[in-house]
């Protein structure tokens, strides 16, 4: 070989060589012992289900609010690309993203600060993840990207007693089960209506729950909060089937419905609702994460009347004269067919 051919073959082999004894030296380093002091502050993360427009971010303005007057320190992040979450909490008022500020900051090669996107009221802290515009990227994408920048942020540090994600239930990609699917979360509750769809999306994140923790996962559904309760007992009925308690049951009532339009707290200490939300604080701090049962199709359709969900409908197959205006002509097949021995 000439020396020529052997400095090549070398240059080839050295980057190699190095890069495997760095991964040794690597892979020897004894990883830090495990801390044995005890914990000061024990936050629990609890992740927030349920169809869109069934009332998650009213219920969680309110939730946060009385957590925030009973004493508590409690963070809520908005994971709804509509980013309304924390619209009752600030009056309406719209709260920057994450995402949108982090794109600005980019361009401007600045880095992004806990002020710029984290605000508060009255002992709540609020932030929103955001999300990209409609034809213009992955919703999912977006909340692994807010999380990926909380982290930078510190989020894990933070010294919170209560930290609520409001999550869409009826979205089924894997962004919105980042907090199951990664064990981000000790525990999840769902908010439905008696109503097929928001059981429906119930029952979805139910399903999730237990697909992950048959693959090891740790998170429980710790419950349900039946909002617009109309009395019918739907919602009711599911939680008993699937095996989780009831936390609050929300009425569907005109003063309630008019004040949170109004983007009026009425979560607090001393008002009319103030001892239901007062209740909610107290079950969601106490519950415990289960491990539900979900149901099947055909049983989530049980808990309604025939008439009310089409169970009477018989499915009568097409033909191809329905398709076509004609009669199908039989071909022979081009199969060949060997007879028996």
């Amino acid at each position: 070989m000439s020396t020529t051919e052997s400095t090549l073959a070398s240059a080839k082999v050295a980057p190699v060589t190095i890069m495997m004894k760095d991964l040794r030296n690597e892979a020897a380093v004894e990883p830090a012992p495990v801390s044995t002091s005890p914990v000061t502050k024990e936050t629990q993360i609890i992740a927030i289900y349920g169809k869109g427009g069934i009332g998650k971010s009213f219920t969680l303005a309110n939730l946060s609010y009385m957590m925030a007057q009973q004493g508590k320190k409690v963070l809520l992040i908005g994971c709804d690309p509509k980013s309304d979450t924390t619209s009752l909490l600030f009056g309406g008022r719209a709260c920057p993203t994450i995402i949108e500020t982090s794109s600005k900051k980019k361009l401007a090669g600045e880095a992004v600060a806990i002020g710029d996107v984290c605000f508060k009221r009255d002992g709540v802290y609020a932030m929103e993840l955001g999300g990209p515009e409609v034809g213009r990227g992955c919703g999912g994408r977006g909340i692994i990207h807010g999380f990926e920048l909380l982290e930078k942020l510190g989020f894990h540090e933070w010294g919170f007693d209560y930290v609520l994600l409001d999550f869409l239930g009826d979205v089924v990609c894997g962004g919105f089960g980042l907090p199951i699917a990664r064990d981000m979360c000790q525990k999840v509750i769902v908010v439905a209506s008696n109503d097929l769809q928001s059981l429906y999306v119930a029952n979805n994140v139910c399903s999730a729950v237990e697909y992950f923790r048959k693959l090891g996962g740790n998170v429980g559904v710790a419950g349900m909060v039946i909002n617009r309760d109309d009395g019918t007992g739907e919602a009711k009925a599911f939680a008993e089937h699937v095996g989780i308690p009831v936390l609050s049951t929300i009425p569907a009532n005109d003063d309630i419905r008019r004040k949170s339009a109004s983007y009026e707290i009425i979560g607090r200490p001393g008002s009319e609702w103030g001892p239901m939300f007062a209740e909610l604080a107290e079950n969601v701090g106490t519950s415990l994460p289960m491990r539900p049962k979900p149901m099947s199709q055909d049983e989530l359709l049980g808990l309604f009347s025939a008439s009310s969900v089409g169970r009477d409908v018989v499915l009568e197959p097409a033909t191809q004269f329905d398709m076509c205006g004609k009669t199908e002509s039989k071909k022979e097949t081009l199969e060949v067919v060997y007879d028996e021995v």
